[in-house]
């Protein structure tokens, strides 16, 4: 687990706002950290990259303790929290290589980092005429610079319009599967996390309701198999004689839990050898969006 908390806890005065937290983020994966404003998410951020003392509980991020190797650890880390820092009156390279000169990295890994997030082309221009998605991947080039083991970002699509959107996913992506990277996002788009991540953790009023794969997310929510054919009522009749549990008929659709794609073959099979006609077959399931919700609801 490249981050591991155990009963991570904090408070602000009276009001605990993070509560015994047990994160486990693998390696190589892009863990998407969901919850609605003010569940938490910036707190435990904050708390993973020590600006926030850690009050109760403990974080180990690379297999080390974050209170005995913190310089050794935070050093592999990039982060993007909310709004990128960045200077405005610099061009975008200017930006890079004035944080390149801190980290004493060089020009050539500033190149590479602006070709990476596709800003080759805006590199001599000045950074406060950037759109809001350039500035966002400029922000994760800035992050990126010291070639960072593990990258943190707070809400990164915040206020993107949908090109940005896509254009983060497809960086996000690229950085986990071309360049070894392990990705720690929050967000409340949580569509656009589906489309994205591999492990998802979802917090609400500082507590995980979930932590799992989106697989594991996915097996809980109770797939169907929608079928659409000429004749409905009489299919599902028949589906029912052949000891398959139809669970809804309209006019146009036969719903029967979806067990295994073996399964939706010999249903397919079945129902085109009695001579229906099948307009469609397809495994259908609740997107994460309604998955957070039956989760946080029955919380």
């Amino acid at each position: 687990m490249v981050i591991r908390t155990e009963g991570l806890s904090f408070n602000f005065g009276n009001q605990q706002v993070v509560k015994s937290l047990a994160l486990q983020v693998p390696e190589g994966s892009i863990y998407g950290f969901l919850g609605p404003n003010g569940a938490g998410k910036t707190t435990t951020i904050k708390l993973l990259l020590n600006l926030l003392k850690t009050q109760h509980g403990n974080i180990h991020i690379f297999g080390q303790d974050i209170h005995k190797h913190r310089i050794s650890i935070l050093s592999q880390i990039g982060a993007l929290i909310e709004q990128p820092a960045i200077y405005q009156h610099l061009t975008g390279k200017e930006n890079l290589l004035n944080k390149a000169l801190l980290l004493r990295v060089s020009e050539k890994r500033v190149d590479q980092m602006l070709d990476l997030v596709q800003l080759s082309n805006a590199a001599g221009k000045l950074a406060g005429q950037y759109s809001l998605g350039m500035k966002q991947r400029l922000g994760i080039a800035l992050a990126l610079l010291a070639d960072p083991k593990l990258l943190i970002l707070d809400e990164p699509t915040n206020g993107l319009d949908p090109n940005g959107i896509i254009e983060m996913r497809k960086l996000l992506l690229k950085l986990v599967n071309q360049h070894q990277k392990t990705v720690f996002i929050s967000s409340h788009l949580l569509s656009e996390v589906e489309r994205m991540a591999t492990h998802v953790g979802i917090i609400n009023h500082g507590e995980l309701l979930f932590q799992g794969s989106i697989n594991d997310l996915q097996a809980i929510s109770n797939p169907l198999i929608c079928i659409g054919t000429d004749n409905s009522v009489d299919a599902a009749n028949l589906l029912t004689r052949e000891k398959y549990r139809v669970t809804d008929v309209t006019d146009e659709y036969i719903y029967v839990p979806y067990i295994s794609k073996m399964q939706m073959g010999n249903i397919n099979s079945l129902l085109t050898q009695n001579k229906y006609t099948i307009f469609s077959i397809n495994k259908q399931q609740k997107d994460l969006e309604q998955l957070f919700l039956s989760i946080t609801q029955n919380a």
